[in-house]
This record gives structure tokens, C-alpha cells and sequence, in this order.
């Protein structure tokens, strides 16, 4: 039995679900009386793995054989979704860890650890996915407090052939709305005013517990959270984006005009291998109504390349639609064949420098769509979140740029992390805007230097 005191160091990979789990399990630890301090020696280390694609899937074994290697009296407990992908397979790739403990399972992590002592044999919990939200006040917060991201729902009930996620996510299972509401006010209470909300489907929130699509009535709900500014949602699904939905982003004060949209592919042939919805006529007559209602409105999606029988005619249509649609933000991934999918063994298998090819004409394309778009700011006003401020300039962002995954705004000016400010934008590049503070006089912009860049975010 372990001192009660022990510091337990958790180790993150991955993507902002993990961000949250992590969060989770940290708060029901300390909850328990556990210290949990990744910078001081650590009597446990907790890998919260990701098991998304291959590469995710070799760096989450490369952390727990480090683990491993560097624990002594220590133990390891592997968590999170490569352990629920692999199971005991996982045991024979990265042996040694103490525990071996699928996803959903932050609500009892207290339990879990105490279990890892006193053992002979590993721990191995690798039930069917089933989530168990943990209690709301026990999340400790990481990383900026002014903003958040806020899980609606778990798993996801689509079955895309190229995705592994429902194999170890498990089916769509919402959070009750009142639990949201009651995890979004006490995030407000410690200092967020910027709510992410993340699910592998948003637009599928609330169906299974209510029976019908509750995102538009969630939206209301949370509209009236005191403290929070700004509410940004990930991740639609193209046919669930409702006249509903919109007209509630468009009416709603806090909810911004920000639409992340992953469309994977847009030619009706390619689409249909990967059982994805629709077809690009039919997204482009989407995009059109977004934008009636939401004129300002960005618009972020990812594609898919080198997708299994995609042929030059098919990519040409997916350049042909990025032209058309002029869209804010565009991810693209190579396709990777991922064991367990319907795709692993597709026929029609694209060369990897095929796919390579692809990949840069299309994000080649894409730049300039993004500078044109970005260049039509210059001159006006927009309201950034300060997430960093140096030597008289701020970095941070606006309703256009969520987290970790879109541009920058840096503005000369004074102000402190956290706040709101009104920037005049002077100048564009591909990913990033330059300005001043309105209040603040004068302005060397071309004298700036980005703090930081941004990063893409993987495909979902």
C-alpha cells in the first residue's frame, strides 16, 4: 500500500479528449490524497496513451518502454486508448508497466493505483467501453484557466473505414445535459471564459439519452453561463449541421461563428468507400447556408489524401472543390492504414509518394486560399484572447483561431493574459494576423516575432 502523500506524474499524448481524461483522473487523485506533480520524482507514472493512428500508436510505445526504463521501485500504469486498442497485445509490445487499463475510466483511478501494489502480475483492465463521467469538481485544471475544453459526449457511432476510434472509444454516449451545465459553471468559476466543446460527433450530442438532437437547446443552456464569453464547438458532422444548429450559432452571443467541419473528402465515389455522407455539391450548398446566416464565419476542415482507389480524377475534384469553397482553414492527411479498418485491406492502395504528391499540391493550394482570406481582415477590428504577452506585444486569438490548431493574432500593445482586447489588424499572413491594440499607439508589427506557431490538429 502506497504512502497516501505519493506524487503520481501523468503523461498526456494525444488530443484534447486526453487533455480532459488526464484532467479527470488528476483531480480524483489528488481527491484521494495523492500529489500529482510532473515535475518532482514520481512514485507512479500514468501513460495516457493514444492509439488514433500507427505514429500515435508508436509514440505512446516509446513512453511507456522509457517508463518503463526509468521507474526502479516505481510503478507504470498504461491508460487511455492504445490500451483498449491493443488489450493484452499491448503487454507483449511494451511489457514491464504495472497496469494495463482501457478508456473510461478516470472516475476510479484512486482504485486503480492502489490496485498496482502489492501485485505479482500486472493489472489488466481492458473492459468494453463504457464511460464513467467523473465527479465535476474533482477535474484539476492544466495549462491556461481562461479557457477550457469541455467534453459533451464519448465514442461516436459512425463507422468510417478508415477510423479506429469507435473500436476503442466505444458507441456515442452523451453526457447528461445538467452535468455539462454544472461542469461548465464550475469551469467558469475557476476563471474560464472560453469553453471548447469537444465529441467526436457534436452535432450527434444529446440522441441517445433524449432521443432527439439536442445540440441546439445545450447551446441555449449554456449561452447563460455567467463568465463565459466564448463558446466554440468541435467537431460537426456535415449532415447533422441543421438549419437548428445554425440559426442557434447565429442567434446565440457567446457561441461563436467558428465551424470545424473534418469533410475527410468531397468526390461521391471516394466518400462512399470511406462511408462518409453526401457528396461536395451537396457540402458546398451547406457551406452556403452557413454563411447566410454567419457571413464572418470561419470555417476549418481536414481531407484525407491517397485514400484506398482514390484516382488523379477523383483528387482533382477534391482541388477543384478547395478552390470553390475558399475555405478559412485546411488540414490534410496522407491516408494511413491502420490495422482492424475496412480500409487496411481495401484493393487499390495508393504509393506512399503518390499520396506525398497529393498532399503538397493540395496544401500548396490551400496557402493561398488561406493568405487571401486572412488578407481580407486587414483593416478591421477583431476581438482576441490574450494567451501570451512579451515586451509590449500580446499573442492570441480570435473566434477564428481555436486552440493549439489555427493561427495567431500578435498585436503591439499592453495587456495581461486572460483579458479581451480589440485588435486593428494591419497585416496578413497565411496562418497568422498583425496588429495593434486600439488603444495603443503607434505600431511596429514588421519588427514582431511570433512568440510561438501553430500546430494542425490530427483528422477525426
Amino acid at each position: 500500500m502506497p504512502n497516501r502523500t505519493e506524487n503520481v506524474r501523468i503523461v498526456t499524448l494525444g488530443c484534447a479528449k486526453n487533455e480532459v481524461d488526464s484532467e479527470e483522473i488528476a483531480g480524483v487523485l489528488r481527491g484521494a490524497g495523492y500529489s500529482v506533480d510532473g515535475a518532482a520524482e514520481a512514485g507512479v507514472t500514468v501513460i495516457n496513451t493514444c492509439g488514433f493512428l500507427e505514429a500515435a500508436k508508436a509514440e505512446s510505445i516509446a513512453a511507456i518502454k522509457k517508463a518503463v526504463a526509468e521507474k526502479g521501485a516505481g510503478k507504470v500504469i498504461v491508460a487511455g486508448c492504445l490500451a483498449q486498442r491493443l488489450g493484452e497485445e499491448l503487454q507483449s509490445l511494451a511489457p514491464g508497466a504495472d497496469a494495463y487499463v482501457g478508456v473510461g475510466q478516470m472516475g476510479r483511478f484512486d482504485e486503480i493505483v492502489r490496485g498496482v501494489f502489492g501485485r505479482r502480475e500486472p493489472l489488466v483492465e481492458v473492459e468494453p467501453p463504457h464511460h464513467r463521467w467523473a465527479d465535476v469538481p474533482t477535474r484539476a485544471r492544466t495549462g491556461r484557466p481562461w479557457s477550457a475544453y469541455l467534453k459533451v459526449s464519448e465514442g461516436c457511432d459512425h463507422r468510417c473505414t478508415f477510423c479506429t476510434i469507435p473500436s476503442f472509444r466505444g458507441g456515442h454516449q452523451s453526457k447528461p445535459i445538467e452535468r455539462v451545465l454544472a461542469e461548465a459553471r464550475h469551469l467558469s468559476s475557476t476563471g474560464a471564459r472560453e469553453l471548447n466543446l469537444i465529441a467526436q460527433d457534436v452535432t450527434q450530442y444529446g440522441y441517445d439519452l433524449y432521443r432527439e438532437f439536442t445540440l441546439p437547446r445545450l447551446l441555449r443552456e449554456l449561452d447563460g453561463v455567467e463568465g463565459v464569453e466564448w463558446v466554440r464547438l468541435l467537431y460537426f458532422y456535415p449532415n447533422r449541421l441543421t438549419d437548428e444548429v445554425i440559426e442557434a450559432m447565429s442567434t446565440l452571443p457567446s457561441v461563436l461563428p467558428y465551424v470545424d467541419i473534418p469533410l475527410q473528402h468531397v468526390h461521391p465515389d471516394t466518400l462512399r468507400r470511406m462511408k462518409r455522407p453526401w457528396d461536395g455539391e451537396r457540402y458546398l450548398r451547406l457551406l452556403e447556408r452557413v454563411r447566410a446566416a454567419m457571413p464572418d464565419v470561419a470555417i476549418r476542415t481536414t481531407f484525407i489524401v491517397g485514400f484506398p482507389g482514390e484516382t488523379e480524377a477523383e483528387f482533382q475534384a477534391l482541388l477543384d472543390f478547395v478552390r470553390e469553397a475558399r475555405l478559412d482553414r485546411v488540414g490534410a492527411f496522407t491516408f494511413s492504414r491502420e490495422p482492424g479498418t475496412p480500409s487496411h485491406d481495401m484493393p487499390g492502395q495508393v504509393p506512399f509518394r503518390v499520396k506525398r504528391e497529393r498532399y503538397d499540391r493540395l496544401m500548396r493550394f490551400q496557402q493561398s486560399v488561406s493568405l487571401e482570406k486572412n488578407k481580407a481582415w486587414v483593416g478591421r477590428s477583431l476581438k482576441v484572447l490574450v494567451d501570451e504577452a512579451k515586451d509590449g506585444w500580446i499573442a492570441g486569438r480570435s473566434f477564428r483561431d481555436a486552440p493549439e490548431i489555427d493561427g495567431w493574432v500578435y498585436a503591439e500593445g499592453l495587456s495581461a493574459p486572460g483579458e479581451f482586447v480589440e485588435v486593428q489588424v494591419t497585416r496578413a499572413e497565411h496562418h497568422d494576423l498583425y496588429g495593434r491594440l486600439t488603444n495603443a499607439p503607434g505600431s511596429r508589427t514588421a519588427a514582431l516575432r511570433p512568440l510561438r506557431m501553430a500546430s494542425p490538429a490530427p483528422p477525426r
